[in-house]
């Protein structure tokens, strides 16, 4: 059995927690890995909604608690401080999570890769001055990521070389926005939006309306939204750079890091948008497809079941065909 102290996280997601309701809409926000974090209920007079709600702060605050890697208490940090020493147990959620991330590994060709994070670490975006890695350190980092190269046993899992680490930021966020959706039905709620920083499930309806809304963002006015979208029984999820980025020596270098180069995305791409059955394949799609670029990742949303998108980019907007089917309004081109 995994054991996390997940008290603190508890009472920091709660404290942040708002709860408003207008036009037959209740709406929880509140502040969890690392981003807003937003549930619309349309079933506002349902007396389960604000058992629901509570349920929602319990759980997110549990998986970040365990998940993040943010945090020195959770059991990923743990698997990532005993890289190249020992064995951790790990239980039957994660577990599923690990073979999720083999299935996406092998679904993307090797683009989605959770051990990239030495990689993650070494371009910091953040950093004052920015600083260009060397070659050799880009290597050096490269040797320590391979999603194959981890070691899994039932209840168990083993990183063997000092320095690898796993990050699930890829997946985590939006396996959990599912998971929230899902809960919804435990309380009889039917018509619910979930929204955590831009990864979005859809169920149901809000009061008068065919659909949910969803606006989105235009990467070359950010805060504003270029289209939006209608969503009902589907998750949105969209990837970019167009706000994680540094400028050096006249070039541009985005967050978004190709773990088959070491190096960032610089194909074009200013962000992606993908609508699919649910949030985790739409994220994965997302930064697959940012990744591939233009063309490979058109191709790759294509092949996908249920799955449609539109890629942004210097060059302009590449539009799969069943993604006009949810187009609501085009705001500017």
């Amino acid at each position: 059995m995994v054991l996390i102290d997940t008290t603190p996280i508890r009472q920091r997601v709660s404290q942040s927690a708002v709860i408003t309701s207008k036009g037959g809409i209740s709406v929880l926000v509140f502040q969890a890995m690392g981003t807003v974090c937003r549930v619309s209920v349309a079933d506002a007079s349902s007396v389960g909604v604000n058992a629901y709600f509570q349920a929602v702060l319990d759980w997110v605050a549990d998986f970040e608690a365990k998940y993040s890697r943010f945090l020195d208490g959770s059991l990923i940090s743990r698997i990532n401080r005993a890289a190249g020493t020992e064995w951790v147990s790990v239980d039957e959620e994660m577990e599923r999570l690990f073979a999720m991330c083999q299935e996406l590994r092998f679904f993307t060709r090797g683009v989605f890769d959770p051990t990239a994070l030495p990689l993650i670490r070494l371009w910091n975006w953040k950093a004052n001055p920015p600083v260009i890695p060397s070659e050799s350190d880009i290597e050096a980092a490269r040797e320590l990521v391979g999603w194959s190269k981890i070691q899994r046993k039932p209840g168990a899992v083993f990183l063997p070389r000092h320095g690898m680490s796993l990050d699930l930021g890829g997946i985590g966020k939006e396996y959990a926005v599912d998971w929230v959706a899902q809960m919804a039905g435990q309380y009889g709620i039917e018509n619910v939006l979930v929204d955590f920083g831009q990864d979005i499930r859809a169920l149901g309806k809000p009061p008068g309306k065919p659909a949910w809304h969803v606006g989105l963002e235009d990467p070359k006015q950010p805060g504003t939204c270029w289209a939006s979208v209608a969503a009902t029984g589907v998750a949105v999820a969209t990837s970019g750079d167009y706000l994680r980025h540094f400028n050096l020596g006249g070039k541009r270098y985005g967050h978004i890091i190709d773990p088959r180069t070491g190096y960032p995305v610089d194909n074009g791409c200013t962000s992606v948008t993908v609508i699919a059955p649910s949030c985790t394949l739409a994220g994965i799609l997302t930064t697959t497809v940012f990744i591939l670029g233009p063309t490979e990742g058109f191709e790759l949303i294509q092949r996908s079941f249920g799955a449609s998108g539109v890629i942004s980019g210097s060059t302009g907007r590449f539009i799969t065909p069943k993604f006009n089917q949810h187009l609501v309004q085009i705001l500017q081109n």
